[in-house]
């Protein structure tokens, strides 16, 4: 395990770690919240788990040297909402159980990363076909994920109480 992977490792798990102790304190009325997509707080965030494991192997092909150019992000949003239609109901604890699993097996996996490996790129459809590296698609896709969500999800909660605050 190298530094650097480590380091990668951590940080995702830090994101995870953020994003489940903020959903951890939600009622049960505002895991149902619907963030700016449409989405609920319950399907996003076991949504986030459900793609570590995609992400994951899109670096680890990227580390092989392989182009990845056969996913669209038209792909991605297909698959969002398929996800979003399976798991409309799902129940909070099982989402938050989902995400912190899936979280530990990312997290595992990156540790597994050589610096060779981090540093070897390969063209990336999802970043338009730049030639990018392990690392990046490390960090712009897993390891940014919980993050980018956890700022959407405390955002719908704010402007749900802002509402509410409004009409007391």
């Amino acid at each position: 395990m190298g530094k650097r992977a480590n380091a990668l490792a951590d940080r995702l798990e830090q994101g995870v770690a953020e994003l489940a102790a903020y959903v951890g304190e939600l009622t049960s009325s505002e895991w149902m919240l619907e963030v700016r997509d449409g989405r609920s707080i319950n399907v996003i965030v076991h949504h986030v788990g459900n793609m570590y494991p995609i992400e994951i192997e899109a670096a680890r092909a990227i580390a092989r040297g392989e182009a990845v150019m056969n996913v669209s992000w038209d792909d991605v949003h297909a698959i969002n909402e398929k996800h979003a239609i399976e798991y409309a109901s799902v129940a909070p604890a099982e989402a938050l159980g989902f995400l912190l699993r899936n979280g530990k097996e990312a997290a595992n996996a990156i540790r597994r990363f050589s610096d060779a490996e981090l540093d070897t790129a390969a063209p990336f459809s999802l970043a338009y076909g730049a030639i990018v590296t392990a690392q990046f698609v490390i960090e712009d896709h897993a390891l940014r994920h919980a993050w980018h969500h956890l700022a959407r999800i405390r955002s719908a909660v704010e402007r749900t109480e802002e509402r509410e605050a409004v009409f007391v």
